[in-house]
C-alpha cells in the first residue's frame, strides 16, 4: 500500500459492518467466519472460541443465514451494501459544493467487500493525504467504531507515510442525527398515520461489555430519549429495546422480541417501530425487525405494525454526513 504524496487533498472514508458477498452457504461461512473471528465482537480465549466457531456455530449458522439473506436480498445485491454504494454517490456529490475542499468519498466494510485496505488504497492512488473516517454507527461501541478503528490501524501498519487521520467517534446526539431521525418519522407518520407508541429498537451487545466500559447502552438511551422529546412524545408513548442478542450470555434489556411479545396484553396495539442504530437497512431490520419480530407482534394480539425504514440514503442523511464531515474538516 502507497500514499502518493500531494498538497491538501481531503477524502472521506465511509465504513459499515458488512455483508456476504452473495446469499449462498459459501458466501455467508466467509462473512461469519470473518466477522465472529474478530476479538472486538466476540472475546471468548481464541483457542476455545475458533473450535466452537468453526466445529459447532459455522456449519449449522451458515445455512440458516444464507436462507434469511435470501429472503431480503435484492436484484441489484444486498440491500446493505447498495445503499451504502448510493450513500457514496450521494456524499460525493454533495461535498462537491460548498466545501471548498478538493474531496473523494471511499466505501468500506469492516468486513467483507469492499475492504477497508481496498478503501484506502483507492483513497491514497488518489493522492489523499487527509482522511475523514466516518464509521456509520452513531451509538460507539467496542464492537462496532472499535472494531473500524483496529482495522485501519491493520491496514497502516506497513505504510511508510500514513495519512492524516480524523475520525467521528460517535454522533448519537448530535442535533443533525436527532433532527434527521425525527424528519424520517414524521415523514412516516403523515404517509401512514401515528400509531399509539413508538418502539426504539438497538442492536444489542452483552450486558458485560457495558459493564466493563463500553458507552454503547447510555449512548443509546440518550439517543431514544432525544428522538422522543423531539417529538413531542411522553413517557407511556414509546419504549426503548435491545434485538439480535446471540448465545446465552445476558445481553442488554429488555429484549426487543420479548417487549413485542407483551406489548398487546398492555393494551398497546398500534404501533410503529424504528431502528436508531442503523444507518442502512439490512438483514437485522429488513429479516429480524419488518418480518419476525412483526409476526411475533401479531401473532400476540397486536393489528397494526409498521417498521419506519433507516435513513439510508435519503436526503436528510446525506446533508447529516455533511455536516459532520465539514465540522472535521474545520482548521485542518
Amino acid at each position: 500500500m502507497e500514499l502518493k504524496h500531494a498538497a491538501e487533498n481531503y477524502g472521506v472514508l465511509l465504513v459499515n459492518l458488512g455483508t456476504p458477498d452473495a446469499p449462498t452457504t459459501p458466501a455467508v461461512r466467509s462473512y461469519l467466519n470473518q466477522f465472529l473471528s474478530d476479538p472486538r465482537v466476540v472475546d471468548v480465549p481464541k483457542w476455545l472460541w475458533q473450535c466452537i466457531l468453526k466445529g459447532a456455530i459455522l456449519p449449522f449458522r451458515s445455512p440458516r443465514a444464507a436462507k434469511a439473506y435470501q429472503s431480503i436480498w435484492w436484484y441489484e445485491g444486498s440491500p446493505l451494501r447498495v445503499i451504502s454504494e448510493k450513500q457514496q454517490k450521494a456524499l460525493t456529490n454533495a461535498l462537491l459544493f460548498g466545501t471548498g475542499h478538493k474531496l473523494q468519498v471511499e466505501l468500506a466494510m469492516t468486513y467483507g467487500n469492499p475492504s477497508i485496505p481496498g478503501a484506502l488504497q483507492r483513497l491514497f492512488d488518489a493522492g489523499v493525504n487527509k482522511v475523514v473516517v466516518l464509521p456509520l454507527f452513531p451509538q460507539y461501541s467496542c464492537s462496532t467504531t472499535a472494531a473500524v478503528f483496529d482495522g485501519i490501524a491493520d491496514a497502516l501498519k506497513k505504510q511508510r507515510l500514513i495519512p492524516e487521520l480524523r475520525s467521528i467517534h460517535h454522533y448519537h446526539d448530535h442535533p443533525a442525527f436527532i433532527s434527521a431521525m425525527v424528519g424520517k418519522v414524521r415523514a412516516h407518520w403523515q404517509a401512514n398515520g401515528k400509531g399509539e407508541h413508538l418502539l426504539m429498537s438497538f442492536h444489542g451487545i452483552p450486558q458485560r461489555y457495558a459493564d466493563e466500559g463500553d458507552p454503547y447502552e447510555r449512548h443509546c438511551h440518550e439517543t431514544a430519549i432525544a428522538i422522543a422529546g423531539a417529538l413531542g412524545l411522553s413517557d407511556s408513548e414509546w419504549t426503548i429495546s435491545f434485538q439480535s442478542r446471540v448465545g446465552r450470555e445476558q445481553w442488554l434489556m429488555p429484549y426487543t422480541d420479548e417487549t413485542l411479545k407483551g406489548m398487546p396484553a398492555k393494551g398497546i396495539k398500534n404501533l410503529d417501530v424504528i431502528c436508531p442504530a442503523f444507518s442502512v437497512d439490512c438483514l437485522e431490520t429488513l429479516e429480524e425487525i419488518k418480518e419476525e419480530n412483526c409476526e411475533y407482534f401479531e401473532e400476540a394480539g397486536g393489528e397494526q405494525y409498521r417498521y419506519i425504514d433507516c435513513l439510508n440514503d435519503s436526503p436528510c442523511h446525506i446533508q447529516m454526513m455533511v455536516t459532520l464531515v465539514k465540522e472535521q474538516l474545520v482548521g485542518w
